[in-house]
C-alpha cells in the first residue's frame, strides 16, 4: 500500500493504517523528538503525543508537499508547545550579542555519538535554539515566532549553547578549537 492510500485511509479513522503509519515514521520522528525532549522518556511522550495530534489534523494534509515535512513540524511544534508552557526563556535585553560563529572540528577522535550527547546535555533554551538554528535550520526570526522570544534571545542562546560545546569539545579532545566567523 502506497503513502497516499495510507494517509487516505487513515483520514477514514483506519486503525490499521494508523498503525503501518506509525511504524513507518516513529523511529524516524522519535530522534526528531529527542532532539527537543529533555530526556528519552520525555521524548517517548512528545513522540506519542505528536502521532495524536497527526492523526486529530490529518484531514489537514491535503497532499501539497511531503508528508513527512508537514509532520515533522507537528512533532517539533508539539515538543515546544511544551517548553513554551513549561519553561521560560531568559530574555535579554540590550546583551551585546556575540558575531555567530561556527565550530570548525578537525579530529578524527570526535564521534557522532559523543556530539550528540554533549548537545543533549545542554540546558533545555540552549539545546532548543541550537537544534532549531543548527540542525533544522530555522532562522532566528522563525525561531523567536517558535519559541515566542526576541530574536536577541535566540542569537545570546545560540551562541552560548556553541560556547558551552566547544569547551566540552576541548575538553574531549585536549586541544583548543578556535571558533571561525561564519
Amino acid at each position: 500500500m502506497g503513502l497516499e492510500q495510507l494517509i487516505s485511509d487513515c483520514k477514514k479513522n483506519d486503525a490499521k493504517a494508523q498503525e503501518q503509519l506509525y511504524k513507518l515514521f516513529s523511529a524516524k520522528f522519535f530522534g526528531v523528538c529527542l532532539k527537543y525532549s529533555a530526556n528519552y522518556a520525555e521524548a517517548e511522550d512528545n513522540l506519542q503525543d505528536g502521532f495524536i495530534i497527526i492523526f486529530k489534523k490529518i484531514d489537514q494534509f491535503n497532499f501539497k508537499g511531503s508528508f513527512e515535512g508537514w509532520a515533522k513540524r507537528i512533532m517539533v511544534n508539539n515538543a515546544l508547545q511544551k517548553y513554551r508552557t513549561g519553561v521560560r526563556f531568559l530574555e535579554i535585553v540590550n546583551e551585546e550579542i556575540p558575531e555567530e560563529e561556527t565550530l570548525e572540528i578537525d579530529d578524527d577522535n570526535i564521534s557522532l555519538e559523543f556530539l550528540m550527547s554533549i548537545i543533549q546535555e545542554l540546558p533545555d533554551r540552549y539545546r532548543l535554539v541550537f537544534n532549531l538554528y543548527v540542525l533544522d535550520g530555522y532562522s532566528h526570526k522563525e525561531i523567536s515566532d517558535m519559541l515566542e522570544i526576541t530574536t536577541g534571545t535566540t542569537k545570546s542562546n545560540l551562541a552560548r549553547a556553541r560556547a558551552i560545546l566547544k569547551e566540552k569539545i576541548d575538553l574531549h579532545t585536549g586541544k583548543k578549537i578556535v571558533p571561525s566567523a561564519k
